[in-house]
């Protein structure tokens, strides 16, 4: 084969390849990321709108807790269940009987990279939702603070958290990444509910775990009404 036929045949290789190769690199683009399993879609769809939350006493919420979550895929983040999830999980987390500062996706039985953070940094704290959050970056000051958990009812610990972090997740506008500073309380409640999503809980971290009396008291009268209790189709 002459020099010249060699160059045309290469010629004819790439022409052929790279858009194969193109092709590949946009279609694992799209696709990253995982959808709703089927039993998180049940869940899903046939929660309450104020949803059951797993706690860690329990043995088959305990393995949901510590699981690690996966990310959403652009996809799954513009479905129906998506929006229905993140409107159940708000629901959940401003209850009465909840009255939480965030929430994750684990903690109503769902094993997603999806939270709601109250922005005590922003005009009249708004509730957040964040999907696919990282943290990237973080001071090495470390900070202690009194943590509680709805997962981990009536108790808390002082738990030591960097000062300030940079966080990293999908914006719902554009569905391309966003990354901003977040330092305060507002950072403790992110290292919190990203916590959740690799399987951590605030105990875990903590310097000391003791027994929340006026919680424990509180939560014993919501359990004489009716709350708490976990639906027939979870068991």
């Amino acid at each position: 084969m002459n020099k010249t036929l060699k160059l045309i045949v290469r010629i004819a290789l790439l022409v052929v390849l790279v858009p194969l190769i193109a092709l590949a690199v946009v279609g694992s683009f799209k696709t990253e990321g995982k959808d709703f399993s089927i039993r998180e879609k049940v869940i899903i769809e046939h929660s309450d709108s104020v949803m059951y939350v797993t706690v860690i006493n329990d043995p088959a919420d305990s393995v949901i807790l510590r699981t690690p979550s996966e990310d959403l895929s652009v996809k799954a983040i513009k479905s129906e269940t998506f929006r229905t999830l993140a409107a159940k999980m708000y629901s959940t987390v401003t209850a009465p009987h909840q009255d939480g500062v965030g929430i994750a996706a684990p903690q109503v039985g769902v094993n997603k990279r999806v939270i709601w953070v109250m922005r005590y940094d922003k005009p009249g704290k708004p509730l957040e939702l964040y999907v696919n959050p990282k943290i990237t970056a973080s001071s090495s000051s470390m900070i202690p603070g009194v943590e509680g958990c709805l997962s981990v009812p009536c108790y808390k610990g002082s738990v030591p958290r960097s000062g300030k972090i940079e966080i990293s997740y999908i914006s719902l506008e554009t569905f391309r990444p966003v990354t901003e500073i977040v330092d305060g309380y507002t950072a403790r409640i992110f290292q919190h509910e990203c916590d959740h999503l690799d399987g951590i809980l605030f105990k875990d971290r903590a310097d000391t775990v003791y027994i929340d009396e006026a919680w424990a008291a509180e939560r014993k009268e919501f359990e004489a009404q009716g709350y708490f209790k976990k639906p027939d189709f979870l068991d």
